[in-house]
């Protein structure tokens, strides 16, 4: 029963989109306000309120618990959606997106590269750097502007936002996760390492056959072509992302596996593309560089202002930040202005706008349009960040989860992932769902006995690791089929209300990923 319950508003938020083609925005709503009337009067009664809200009303816990979701869903995700949105605008409105359109085609006229390259090696830095959205947002919208279709865009935007999102943003979720999973949670960095490449290990499979799904959808009738091709990036992408795992720290995987993918797609245009001779002169680079100028000073601040330049990042660190106190939670929310991926989007977005000769007026105007643009896109992300929260105190995500573990049994391992995945479908986020799950993970691992050595490509450390390392692999996973990732993609290829149809698509690639994930995870444990 107390399953069920847990169960109901992410239910009824499905069947709202899916069965009665009910809009995103109002799904949002009316699933937030199912949560709230179980969190006020069910929950409690079935026992399911954490201890540490024991004696407090229930109003007021909801109450906070719907604040707290507004903070978050407000900064950084809106401002990210925001800005990832503006600054494709932005670079349109110049004209820069013609200028980028010629010089992919001076590159090559193979669709499946072109996709590969956007959806896998440039949404691959985005998420490296920033996360939270802009690598699903921006290379999207890029996609659609290149003449792709918008639902394709938004799929394989969807599909490359998975096995890239592995160390998320500089390594956050990773790490955050091993804090998690240590006995007093603060992680050494043997423990986060051992986390980090258990994850690519577990990982391995899928950083193959993601690429091959978004080659075929680009084209079917290549799939020799598509088998090697993707061995090819794919597994140069992992290998590069292993190696940094293991010697170079949390933050350089993303980075430099998304880097080898471009390059390697690169060398396989010059050994094997085949592309027509165009008519017209080629982009120079100066031309070329004022086109890209928005997204080479987005990410060249955030890159300056990142862990990779320490004297920068400490500097910016010592600004105090604005903390918000919540009240009966016990918890805080911090806002690190001049640290943060939206401000260095806004800032980047500026700079590149006024380098392509636009005014700082027309800039403006520019941004109200967007905001307009994205209005129905804020009501469903704040409703389902708010949603989560109140998921979250009531007790009903650690319900789910629990219940899982019960079912499950001594097969746990096939079902970790599946946990990650409920984690990051809830609350949009592979951080949260880590967060949320990752000490679970490792305590039903212990229960289960699964505490012994593990040997796996050269990673030792335990099995208890190992399968907490299964929640990045459903974490991952989860990104396919979640709502607020699904709205982020929507609103960036200009999809207003056809939420349901992209959910569709892209729910049997989550469940093929996530049993896939789930298959790695048991082997490990019998190995």
């Amino acid at each position: 029963m107390n399953a069920i319950v847990a169960l109901l508003p992410i239910l009824l938020l499905f069947v709202l989109m899916l069965a009665l083609k009910v809009s995103a925005w109002k799904s949002a709503v009316i699933s937030l306000i199912c949560a709230i009337i179980l969190a006020l009067f069910v929950t409690p009664q079935l026992g399911m309120l954490p201890e540490r809200f024991a004696g407090v009303a229930m109003a007021e816990l909801v109450g906070w618990s719907l604040v707290e979701g507004l903070f978050k869903g407000v900064y950084p995700i809106l401002f990210i959606i925001l800005m990832a949105i503006y600054s494709y605008n932005v670079v349109v409105s110049s004209g820069g997106i013609e200028t980028i359109k010629r010089m992919f085609a001076d590159l090559t006229d193979d669709r499946g590269v072109l996709v590969l390259i956007m959806a896998l090696g440039f949404a691959g830095i985005l998420e490296a750097m920033a996360g939270f959205g802009t690598s699903v947002a921006i290379p999207a919208a890029i996609l659609i502007s290149l003449g792709f279709k918008p639902i394709f865009s938004a799929l394989v935007s969807l599909l490359g936002n998975t096995v890239t999102g592995c160390f998320g943003a500089l390594g956050v979720p990773i790490n955050l996760l091993a804090n998690e999973v240590s006995a007093d949670g603060t992680a050494s960095s043997a423990l986060i390492s051992v986390v980090a490449q258990s994850a690519a290990i577990q990982l391995l499979p899928l950083f193959i056959l993601i690429p091959f799904a978004i080659l075929m959808l680009a084209d079917r009738s290549a799939w020799k072509r598509n088998i090697i091709l993707s061995l090819w990036s794919g597994g140069l992408s992992w290998v590069s992302q292993f190696f940094c795992a293991r010697y170079l720290g949390l933050e350089t995987p993303g980075i430099v596996g998304s880097v080898v993918t471009i390059f390697s797609l690169i060398a396989w245009i010059k050994v094997f593309g085949k592309k027509k001779r165009r008519q017209g002169p080629r982009v120079g680079l100066a031309e070329g560089l004022r086109a890209w100028s928005v997204y080479l000073f987005i990410l060249g601040f955030i890159l300056l202002t990142g862990p990779l330049v320490p004297m920068l990042h400490d500097l910016l660190a010592k600004i105090p930040a604005t903390e918000i106190d919540i009240p009966v939670l016990g918890s805080k929310i911090r806002y690190h202005w001049m640290n943060s991926a939206p401000v260095w989007l806004f800032a980047g977005t500026l700079a590149g706008g006024l380098c392509q000769g636009m005014s700082c007026r027309t800039l403006g105007l520019i941004l109200i349009k967007t905001f307009y643009q994205l209005r129905f896109t804020f009501i469903t992300i704040v409703s389902l960040v708010a949603m989560a929260s109140v998921m979250s105190t009531s007790g009903m995500i650690a319900t789910l989860a629990i219940s899982l573990v019960s079912i499950a049994g001594s097969l746990y391992p096939l079902f970790a992932p599946f946990v990650g995945a409920i984690g990051t479908i809830v609350t949009g986020s592979h951080t949260s769902s880590n967060i949320l799950f990752g000490k679970l993970q490792a305590g039903v691992a212990e229960q289960l006995g699964l505490n012994g050595q593990m040997h796996i490509l050269g990673v030792e450390g335990t099995k208890t690791e190992w399968v907490a390392a299964a929640n990045v692999t459903g974490a991952t996973g989860g990104k396919l089929v979640s709502p607020q990732t699904i709205a982020i993609a929507t609103a960036s290829c200009d999809m207003s209300d056809e939420d349901e149809k992209i959910l569709v698509k892209a729910a049997p690639y989550a469940v093929a990923y996530i049993l896939i994930g789930g298959v790695m995870v048991w082997l490990g444990t019998i190995l």
